[in-house]
Parts: C-alpha cells; sequence; structure tokens
C-alpha cells in the first residue's frame, strides 16, 4: 500500500489553526472511482482510502508506516507568510489606515 504524510493546512473558513499541529497519514487510492449507472454515485472498492490516521509527530507517523510495511511519502508543509498582522473590524475605519475609505 502507499500512502502520504502531511501535516493539515487551516481551515480556510476559520482565522484559527486548529488540527494543523499533528501529522496525517492518509492512504493512496489504489483504484479509481466508478460511477454506478443506475444511480449515478462514484463509488469504490477500496475501503482504504477512508481511512486517515493522525499522529502527534511526523517521526511517529513514518515509524508506523515502515513497522507497519506501508510505503510512505512525506509532504513537508509550506511555512506561513510572517508579515500577517491580526486586525480587528474597527481597524477598516480608523484614521490612519493607508488607503482611502470608499463608502
Amino acid at each position: 500500500m502507499r500512502a502520504r504524510i502531511y501535516q493539515p493546512a487551516r481551515n480556510a473558513m476559520q482565522s484559527g489553526t486548529a488540527k494543523t499541529k499533528g501529522w496525517v497519514l492518509e492512504f493512496v487510492p489504489a483504484s479509481a472511482r466508478e460511477v454506478d449507472p443506475l444511480m449515478g454515485w462514484t463509488s469504490t472498492t477500496d475501503t482504504s482510502t477512508q481511512v486517515k490516521l493522525r499522529f502527534d509527530t511526523r517521526e511517529a507517523a513514518q515509524d508506523y508506516a515502515t513497522a507497519n510495511g506501508i510505503e510512505a511519502v512525506v509532504m513537508e508543509p509550506q511555512a506561513r507568510k510572517a508579515n500577517i498582522r491580526p486586525m480587528g473590524y474597527g481597524e477598516n475605519f480608523a484614521t490612519s489606515r493607508r488607503g482611502a475609505w470608499t463608502h
């Protein structure tokens, strides 16, 4: 079996970074999905794609993969930009705002 080990990105709908500290081992699909001719649903016979194992460290995920004979590829996370400054809603109307307020 093949798998990938990665650190999940933050949710695009939230500003927090919950569930992004750990590492995930996710199996790569072994077979392609098929379309059911009657209902039009997509399905597969490979149930290993439904499994996501969570680990605290990358080393723990790699140790699990090697102990169980899983060929795993580690995907390094991209670093966040350091110049992001959190702002509140009130700063949109501040007098020290750089751009013109057009409302």
